[in-house]
């Protein structure tokens, strides 16, 4: 199945030519604004976003601190042509993943997103493995009549700073005790 890809700019000419150079490889849904966006992700999860910064009525900083606060799983890519050290700072302190700058070039948008969306379902895969060696090794740790410690096992710190590194809470919360 291909993979879902928003891309959210006020530029019809931005909206086109970036769903031209990535329609053969994924699926994509193009919103001229924010609020677009927000009304759709309630009825589809895109597997990565790509959002302009500079937009009326919500900018992309500010789209990006609300979308965190519900779907800090989702990637978000900026698309932007204001690129300094301190948009930069900002945007990844914010939770921005990468920062394209515009006009873009198709391949290297095309490269970008495969390499990130690489990256996301490593990270999913690493931590599903190591919350499944979690519960592995507390079933052990139980059958072996050890009493058990309430906080977890010593690698438990690892699969926090993993999930906390991919941006995911849901996830973190997940394996607390």
């Amino acid at each position: 199945m291909q993979k879902m890809i928003f891309v959210v700019d006020d530029s019809s000419t931005n909206l086109s030519v970036a769903k031209d150079a990535l329609k053969e490889q994924y699926r994509v849904m193009t919103m001229p604004s924010a609020a677009k966006m927000f009304a759709l992700i309630e009825k589809v999860k895109p597997d990565l976003i790509l959002l302009d910064i500079e937009m009326p009525e919500m900018d992309g900083f500010e789209a990006l601190s609300r979308l965190k606060e519900s779907r800090a799983d989702i990637p978000v890519v900026f698309l932007t042509s204001l690129l300094d050290a301190e948009v930069e700072v900002k945007g990844f302190q914010l939770g921005v993943i990468d920062f394209i700058t515009k006009p873009f070039s198709a391949p290297v948008l095309i490269n970008r997103i495969k390499t990130h969306l690489e990256i996301d379902e490593l990270i999913r895969e690493r931590t599903a493995q190591l919350q499944n060696l979690e519960r592995h090794h507390i079933r052990l740790r139980g059958s072996a009549g050890e009493p058990g410690r309430r906080d977890g096992w010593p690698c438990r710190p690892y699969v926090q700073i993993h999930t906390d590194i991919a941006g995911r809470p849901d996830e973190a919360r997940h394996i607390r005790r």
